[in-house]
């Protein structure tokens, strides 16, 4: 009989020491191990940030696209009145992710970002339809509608670098009464001057100067507010 041969071209088998096999499987126990738990702390996370507070700011965002689009249609007065119910209800939800992130302890760093973010976004594409259909031509607010365009880019902008250096950069209660003013003359300039009067409104043109005048007051406190915070913020640029 032929004998098999130990050597396979000339050279011998080596056998895999069991304590090496031993160390490989360890340390993939300890990989798998530590890869669960991180998948298992990302998940969590996630679903922390998942919350009515946030969906609600979110929401928010995803009513921008429908006012702005019913912005466009400036001849049609339903249209122009959608986007007042519309404003209106990102307006509701701007006051209860905030009440409800505090009552429920459902705030969250994704929410901290985002709820400024969806505010700022907000005002500002009504500001621009409402300079495209030519509703700021009245009372010359098209002034103030710079003026808190201007303000919102100066704050966003100190805002992020604040952040950069772990400083905080809390509203003011002289900020919330601007974001309240604003919040009451945005939707009074998109149909005051042009569908109160064909719906037989006694009071056209005191609606209309209300709104005006809510516009400018919005743009005083906004430059107040802007230097205020801008003051708090500059001693962290040196």
């Amino acid at each position: 009989m032929v004998q098999k041969s130990k050597k396979t071209s000339g050279k011998k088998v080596k056998r895999t020491p069991k304590k090496v096999v031993k160390k490989v499987a360890s340390g993939v126990k300890k990989v798998a191990v530590s890869g669960a738990k991180t998948v298992a702390t990302t998940t969590k996370k996630v679903k922390k940030q998942i919350n009515i507070p946030n969906i609600l700011t979110i929401g928010r965002i995803w009513v921008i696209p429908l006012v702005v689009l019913a912005l466009y249609f400036k001849d049609n007065i339903w249209m122009s009145w959608l986007s007042v119910l519309l404003f209106a209800l990102a307006g509701v939800t701007d006051f209860f992710d905030g009440y409800l992130a505090r009552h429920l302890n459902q705030g969250s760093s994704f929410g901290r970002v985002l709820d400024p973010i969806a505010d700022k976004l907000l005002v500002g594409a009504v500001i621009v339809m409402l300079a495209y259909t030519g509703r700021l031509n009245e009372g010359y607010c098209f002034i103030p509608a710079v003026i808190i365009m201007c303000r919102e880019i100066l704050v966003s902008g100190l805002r992020e670098y604040l952040a950069e250096i772990k400083v905080g950069c809390p509203v003011t209660r002289l900020a919330k009464w601007k974001t309240t003013i604003q919040m009451l003359a945005l939707p009074i300039m998109m149909v005051a001057h042009h569908h109160l009067h064909l719906i037989g409104f006694e009071h056209f043109d005191l609606i209309l100067y209300a709104g005006i005048f809510f516009m400018w007051v919005a743009a005083i406190l906004t430059i107040i507010t802007g230097y205020d915070y801008w003051k708090s913020g500059r001693k962290y640029m040196n």
